[in-house]
């Protein structure tokens, strides 16, 4: 059966007024496969969208809900963009057998002790956390499109992973430490107020965050040791970027441009998504901003045998509510790039 002929699949959002919540309701009320019958925003239930999302006032979206209120009846797939903690709080009050995929930290760990380590809080649904997926679309294909429950990763390791996953696959990478220094937009921090990321505080300047101690470290040692069979130590410095959208990794490697150019060409050649830049071509996240895109390039260092691995997404697309909507199309069996093919925006 085509992709044209399946009946549309009827979807909730849990969370829907968060950046991410914004960026699903975007892309899902366009898409070709999906029927959006339910949004959850508890702070903001009996509102209408349009009130809380002024641009997305031209489309025909239901209002705002409670939790209590929803309609499980004729849902397949529900989508959820909580904070960490509130997510698995409500994830365990749906009923069995429904599709999910979360958008939170809360399932991302295989370990709930690492969670518990990282989190400061305790993991309450270990019975789910079983039978979760890491929702890594080009990595984890293939179980992604058996599960019921697909952990999205986080923003900042999207970006990192991707270009260093098939290079520890592949035994390319022989170092045991990799220092990884990294960019991100304020979007990233979420959408309440913080004293931190408003506009005063962040403009104008570059600062380094959570340097040695960001939750994602753990998400990085799991997959890295997943891939390579050991422990890869890593050194882990984010910057906090005067930009709304975005995230650039850069990653120094003890490898030929060359060799690490070719090795990931290979491995996403069949990769819609993954966008391998010509080699010494730099990438650029204005590239790739509103896009489900990521973009590699690979620059030669003065010294031949080593090189830099630079990689740029979209945050709040290809790094949460786009790679969600790719893993939702894999789990119905839909051509991977539906509803996610929108160019970037420029400038």
């Amino acid at each position: 059966m085509t992709d044209s002929a399946k009946n549309p699949v009827s979807v909730s959002i849990i969370g829907g007024s968060g950046y991410t919540g914004a960026e699903l309701l975007r892309l899902i009320a366009k898409h070709p496969h999906f029927r959006l019958v339910q949004v959850v925003a508890n702070r903001n239930a009996g509102k209408k969208i349009e009130d809380i999302f002024p641009h997305l006032r031209h489309l025909n979206l239901p209002d705002f809900i409670t939790f209590e209120e929803m309609n499980f009846d004729g849902v397949e797939l529900i989508f959820c963009a909580l904070p960490h903690a509130t997510s698995q709080e409500i994830i365990v009050k749906i009923p069995e057998g429904m599709k999910i995929i979360d958008l939170s930290a809360d399932f991302r760990l295989e370990s709930i002790e690492e969670y518990e380590r990282w989190y400061g809080q305790k993991h309450i649904a270990p019975s789910l956390q079983e039978k979760a997926v890491y929702g890594l679309t080009e990595i984890y294909h293939k179980k992604i499109k058996k599960g019921s429950l697909i952990a999205c990763t986080g923003c900042n390791s999207a970006a990192t992973l991707y270009p260093i996953l098939p290079l520890l696959k592949e035994g390319v990478i022989t170092d045991d430490n990799l220092t990884i220094n990294l960019g991100a937009g304020v979007s990233g921090a979420g959408r309440d107020a913080k004293q931190n990321i408003i506009h005063a505080e962040v403009s104008e300047g570059v600062k380094p965050y959570n340097v040695g101690k960001h939750r994602h470290i753990a998400e990085l040692e799991q997959e890295f040791r997943k891939a390579s069979n050991k422990k890869i130590d890593i050194t882990f410095i984010p910057h906090l970027l005067p930009q709304n959208r975005g995230v650039i990794v850069s990653i120094p490697l003890s490898l030929p441009a060359s060799l690490v150019h070719k090795t990931l060409e290979v491995f996403y050649e069949d990769s819609p998504f993954i966008i391998m830049l010509p080699i010494e071509e730099v990438p650029a996240t204005q590239h790739v901003r509103g896009s489900n895109f990521c973009h590699i390039g690979v620059v030669s260092d003065h010294n031949k045998n080593r090189s830099v691995v630079i990689s740029v997404l979209d945050n709040l697309i290809k790094g949460s509510a786009g790679q969600a909507i790719q893993n939702a199309n894999i789990m119905f069996d839909f051509d991977e790039t539906s509803g996610l093919l929108e160019s970037p925006i420029f400038p």
